[in-house]
């Protein structure tokens, strides 16, 4: 089987990961039992989520190679990286236009690449919002293991994720379990965001052979572009943000919030240009930025968040 084809499926078979391994089946086995290799028994045999098993190689990688250079001193550039958001992109822009001495740049990287962008020392903030296994807390497990510390973790919002629809759900789109009708084609995010992560376990917990999916392997970058996809006839449906139904005219399916946080190196927390978007959150133009947006709740919004 072509390596091309194994990179396109979401979930491989005992064989297919020996060989993305590079060892034999029979190791497969004791990965799984001593060092924790993520798999599933759903269907009664192995299978293996393609994603997790990626990371857990690199969690399992030790010597990780440190970044040639780290940031300069902070000289009025602030580098944002990590997962997509409409009231993120806004936030940057007022910050922009208010502290016209200063600049903030975003890469859009999805979650994983954003912290991994703060371990490599190329960011000065990372925005995530990876849930973690039990359902209720984010991003403190990923932090701990990428990072190797605890990050200063300050809430940006909660959103409230769920299904984009076309307007009136011509498909008549009811939940997760919906999307196995082989009649409605979906658009994706890509692995390493948030959105997907979710998207992912939900299909699990439904019981969807997410393969089956007609358009999962179409992956797009930004929420707004799933929404664009959808009200261009070109996908029925796809995980997103409720904002963006709001701003296109779609349906929405909501799913659950989240929390949506900013997550600081320690080192980095006092340089002027963090405190000064920190600061932003709090301002009453920053808040009015929601104000045509609906699914964000700003309660949490510029406070500091512990690990329970």
């Amino acid at each position: 089987m072509g390596g091309d084809y194994m990179e396109r499926k979401a979930l491989l078979s005992t064989r297919e990961v020996a060989q993305f391994l590079n060892i034999n089946e029979k190791m497969v086995y004791t990965l799984i039992a001593e060092k924790g290799l993520p798999a599933t028994k759903i269907t009664g045999k192995w299978l293996f989520p393609h994603y997790l098993v990626e990371q857990w190689v690199e969690n399992q990688t030790i010597n990780y190679p440190k970044s040639g250079h780290s940031l300069p001193p902070y000289h009025g550039l602030l580098i944002i990286g990590g997962s997509n958001d409409i009231l993120l992109d806004r936030a940057i822009y007022l910050y922009n236009r208010l502290y016209t001495e200063h600049i903030s740049v975003f890469g859009n990287l999805g979650s994983f690449g954003g912290i991994r962008a703060l371990r490599r020392n190329l960011c000065h903030i990372a925005v995530s919002h990876i849930m973690q296994g039990d359902e209720k807390e984010y991003n403190f497990g990923v932090a701990r293991e990428e990072l190797e510390q605890i990050p200063g973790v300050v809430n940006f919002c909660q959103r409230e994720q769920g299904i984009i629809t076309a307007k009136g759900n011509p498909k008549k789109i009811e939940s997760i379990s919906d999307l196995g009708n082989p009649e409605i084609r979906i658009v994706n995010r890509p692995l390493g965001t948030g959105t997907r992560l979710l998207f992912d376990a939900e299909l699990h917990k439904a019981g969807i052979d997410a393969e089956r999916i007609s358009g999962y392997d179409r992956e797009f970058n930004q929420h707004m572009d799933i929404g664009m996809e959808i009200v261009s006839g070109r996908a029925d449906a796809g995980p997103g943000i409720k904002a963006v139904a709001g701003l296109l005219d779609l349906d929405f399916i909501p799913v659950r919030w989240e929390r949506f946080d900013l997550l600081i190196l320690k080192e980095r927390f006092f340089e002027k240009g963090v405190q000064l978007f920190l600061g932003l959150l709090h301002e009453p133009a920053f808040r009015e930025l929601t104000k045509d947006l609906p699914g964000y709740d700003l309660d949490l919004c510029g406070k500091m968040i512990f690990p329970h």
